[in-house]
């Protein structure tokens, strides 16, 4: 039957939460799902590149935009920015790691990404980690967990999926507690 019709689908309750403002932790602890544990050892940049990213995540934070910022290192420098903007830019693929990428892809003028390192204030969704996997980012630094959809070990681990034909290196909890407590109170304000 064309389009489905006639076809009966069951009916999906709503999905119960958020039941409380941010009712995880959202911190650095060790993730069962990833073959490799975190944190991994720090290069000594992770926290200057990452407090980069932080600022990012203020700005988003100031359009009234969930505070997530990334940043894109290659070769010790700077290549990319972004900062979440869906809203603004009314596009639902502008997280803070997708405009991070296209902007390094127009940097550097090749969509393969190697040797370049992405730091996040906050753990990957499975859209970012994809669209990092395929890019060939060597290596993810995240702040804050995210136990319900993050796709660099909570949830998934899509970064280092065996099936997959690039595995990146990650580190997580560089800067949790600030990047944490930014998003939080970025959604305790709006309850």
């Amino acid at each position: 039957m064309a389009g489905g019709a006639g076809r009966s689908f069951p009916t999906l309750s709503p999905i119960p939460y958020p039941l409380s403002p941010i009712p995880y932790p959202l911190s650095p602890t060790p993730y069962p799902l990833s073959p490799t544990p975190y944190p991994l050892p720090m290069d000594p940049l992770d926290l200057t590149f990452m407090s980069r990213a932080l600022e990012l995540a203020r700005t988003a934070e100031a359009a009234g935009e969930v505070p997530v910022g990334a940043v894109i290192v290659k070769d010790g420098a700077i290549v990319a920015e972004g900062w979440n903007r869906p809203i603004g830019a009314s596009d639902p693929t502008a997280h803070a790691e997708i405009v991070a990428l296209r902007a390094a892809g127009q940097a550097l003028g090749t969509y393969r990404l190697t040797g370049t390192t992405l730091y996040v204030t906050l753990e990957p969704c499975a859209m970012c980690a994809s669209a990092m996997v395929h890019a060939r980012v060597q290596r993810l630094v995240f702040a804050a967990t995210d136990p319900r959809g993050g796709a660099a070990g909570s949830v998934f681990n899509i970064v280092q999926h065996a099936a997959l034909n690039h595995r990146i290196e990650c580190t997580g909890g560089v800067l949790a507690e600030e990047c944490a407590t930014l998003l939080r109170n970025f959604f305790l304000a709006r309850r």
